[in-house]
């Protein structure tokens, strides 16, 4: 096999360019078009998904004493695919079987690897935005960019941090110290680069790729061996990443059980069994602050990376487009049916209005302004059902139900397309009122009453602090108090948006410039990607001797 290194040098080189400079770069792209990816490539994707369904799902040579799979569209059919599954003794001795191998594999060796499954990956785009859209609710479009190039951008952002932090200092040197008139001592030294163990990677439901994809790239980059443990009902997307992974590392010499699939079912979840096994050193977990509170506390021999649930917040103080920010809050709201981990749920906002560009406005008129641009958004259906997709769990679907009598109804919820499906509900409370303090997760916004915009901001940054937040968003134009809420988010350890209008949004974080996740408060404890996300994946361990003279 060709060097994947020498092949991939340029991409990895621009890669860690981005990484310093933080300025737009996507490696990867992100419309689906045939002049990028093949004129057939849309028909060949379409065909390869619907080839996989009712099908027994082909891993060669996985560990498997049974088959596993009851996946069901959020958008009405069962895919019927089912995927080898076994014991998580079984693949712990598997992973920790490939280890040695993959640990004395080069640095350059490993990362081409890497590069190469996402390259591969990308050329699959369509194939796993079927598998996304199938699993997860989101609509085409979204899923072909967060299943896809979106992924596997945060993938290679990954890639490329680990290989900055294996590659920051010399793996030799020649030490010699004076001595006066004496001989100097000379040593020659050299520093092997030892990974942490095993690695367990724990996907979620909504975004398996997105979410998954730093983890397995980091430590593997590193020489982790990485067991994959999908969401019961996301598992596709995460079996055909495998499924490539596999393929390259056995081209490459290297065993392919450096990277398994742990398929289980629910009410059956071995997901315990292998966070706690003494081999497995680090855990890449996204989902609910109850598991990974457990996690904390239980799996304590491992390295535990998390994004964990939150309440994102939007204050609003003023805004020189009334328009333009309730067409962006509206956007940002409906998008994915609210699912997304970046999504806003409490929108504060003076009891007496504010002042726009349209003169004052009140709180309902705030509030039926935001409601009339979900409208506008939402008025085709075919729009609508691109823009909000179907939601992804049943649980999800009842809460939006539930939740409507947990304030006054400014919008109700409504169908937005085929399947299981909800368009936004807004909900007026009061900001003494304790139902918007936690998360409620899915197309549920509540319009909080603060007494002004400095209360606002005060409740929004001490629920980040207090519960955990992965974004924040201000409107105003008090420069002054712009600077208050920019030093107030920043102690929250969330991540702010000032006056976003037009097409960009709240709920976006692009690789290699936005930090996702602070790892500064309850919504996670590590960030995709900062060095310490992939520093302590691998040692270094130093032997030296005398130089003879």
């Amino acid at each position: 096999m060709a060097d994947l290194f020498e092949r991939h040098q340029a991409l990895l080189e621009r890669a860690v360019k981005a990484l310093h400079e933080r300025e737009f770069w996507a490696p990867f792209p992100e419309i689906p078009s045939g002049k990028i990816y093949g004129e057939t490539a849309r028909a060949e994707g379409d065909a390869a998904y619907t080839a996989l369904l009712g099908q027994a799902f082909d891993l060669p040579a996985h560990p498997e004493s049974r088959r596993l799979g009851a996946e069901v569209s959020p958008f009405g059919p069962d895919l019927g695919i089912t995927y080898p599954a076994a014991d998580a003794a079984t693949l712990i001795a598997a992973a920790k079987a490939a280890a040695p191998a993959l640990a004395a594999a080069s640095p350059r060796l490993r990362v081409g690897v890497c590069i190469e499954i996402l390259t591969r990956l990308n050329r699959i785009s369509f194939l796993l935005a079927n598998a996304t859209m199938h699993t997860t609710g989101q609509a085409f479009a979204m899923a072909f960019q967060a299943g896809g190039p979106h992924a596997q951008d945060r993938g290679l952002e990954a890639v490329a941090m680990a290989w900055d932090e294996m590659t920051r200092f010399a793996t030799s040197a020649r030490w010699e110290k004076p001595q006066g008139k004496a001989a100097p001592i000379v040593l020659e030294k050299h520093w092997t680069l030892v990974p942490a163990g095993v690695a367990l990677t724990i996907g979620c439901n909504t975004f398996p790729t997105w979410n998954s994809y730093p983890g397995i790239f980091a430590s593997l980059a590193t020489g982790n061996p990485v067991i994959v443990k999908p969401h019961p009902a996301a598992i596709l997307p995460l079996a055909i990443t495998v499924q490539i992974a596999r393929a390259v590392l056995a081209e490459a010499g290297l065993p392919a059980d450096a990277v398994l699939l742990a398929v289980d079912e629910r009410g059956a979840e071995i997901t315990t069994q292998l966070a706690t096994d003494p081999a497995v050193k680090l855990i890449d977990y996204t989902g609910s602050n109850a598991f990974g509170s457990w996690l904390r506390a239980n799996a304590t021999q491992a390295q535990v990376f998390t994004e964990e649930a939150g309440v994102n917040t939007i204050t609003i103080g003023g805004t020189d487009d009334f328009a333009g920010m309730c067409a962006n809050l509206a956007f940002s709201l409906a998008l994915y049916s609210g699912q997304m981990c970046t999504a806003p749920q409490n929108i504060y906002v003076p009891q007496a209005g504010i002042e726009t560009d349209q003169g004052h406005k009140s709180f309902d008129e705030v509030a039926e302004g935001i409601a009339a641009a979900i409208d506008a958004l939402l008025a085709d259906p075919a729009r609508a059902a691109g823009v909000c997709g179907a939601i992804a769990n049943p649980a999800t679907q009842d809460r939006l139900q539930q939740a409507r009598g947990f304030g006054r109804v400014i919008r109700d919820t409504g169908a937005a397309g085929e399947g299981r499906t909800g368009s936004p509900l807004l909900l007026a409370v009061t900001s003494e009122d304790p139902v918007a303090e936690a998360e409620c997760f899915g197309p549920i916004t509540f319009l909080v009453a603060t007494r002004d915009a400095d209360e606002g901001i005060a409740l929004a940054s001490g629920l980040a602090a207090q519960r955990g937040a992965i974004t924040a968003a201000l409107y105003d134009t008090d420069e002054a108090r712009i600077d208050r809420a920019i030093a107030a988010f920043a102690g929250a350890g969330v991540n702010l948006s000032i006056n976003l209008t037009g097409n960009i949004y709240v709920n976006q974080s692009a690789a290699f410039s936005d930090f996702h996740v602070t790892g500064a408060n309850p919504a996670g404890n590590a960030s995709l990607t900062d060095t310490a996300f992939v520093a302590t994946r691998f040692r270094r361990a130093m032997w030296r001797r005398p130089v003879a003279h």
